[in-house]
């Protein structure tokens, strides 16, 4: 751990970490996070039968979006113009879905909040879609995987 916390002044007080003198480079940040349906519940989105509609796709494009806002939900995240987000779910086992977000771009700080919010957002979306035919939902596993600089 780093011995001075970055988003604070010397008198303790909350601030934003000063990039402008660090300098643009590509950056990537891969996150992931998982979901626990019912069978029955994961089957009527395979067969595009949710009332809410295409739920893959709709949660897909709320993670993207999700990403794109990140600098106005988190308080001292920089606003980035996020070049690139891909949103994946892979199906696994009768039950689980894992959603991965990876996201670049070209700058002076790094999108990791960006890859975890898309994920974030995504799973929420498909909470929401599916609430009134499963009560069990979960998510869980939300982390990032691997940054570059």
């Amino acid at each position: 751990m780093a011995d001075k916390l970055t988003h604070l002044d010397d008198h303790g007080r909350a601030k934003m970490v000063d990039v402008g003198d660090k300098p643009v480079t590509a950056r990537e940040a891969v996150a992931e996070g998982f979901m626990t349906l019912q069978s029955e519940t994961l089957h009527a989105i395979a067969e595009g039968n949710v009332p809410k509609g295409d739920v893959f796709a709709a949660a897909r494009i709320a993670g993207i979006m999700a990403a794109k806002k990140c600098g106005e939900l988190i308080p001292l995240c920089h606003p980035l113009g996020v070049e690139a987000v891909e949103i994946q779910f892979d199906v696994s086992g009768s039950n689980r879905v894992r959603i991965e977000a990876t996201t670049r771009i070209t700058a002076k700080t790094g999108v990791e909040m960006e890859a975890l919010t898309a994920v974030t957002v995504a799973a929420l979306t498909i909470y929401d879609m599916c609430k009134a035919i499963d009560k069990q939902m979960t998510i869980d596993g939300v982390r990032l995987l691997s940054k570059k600089k």
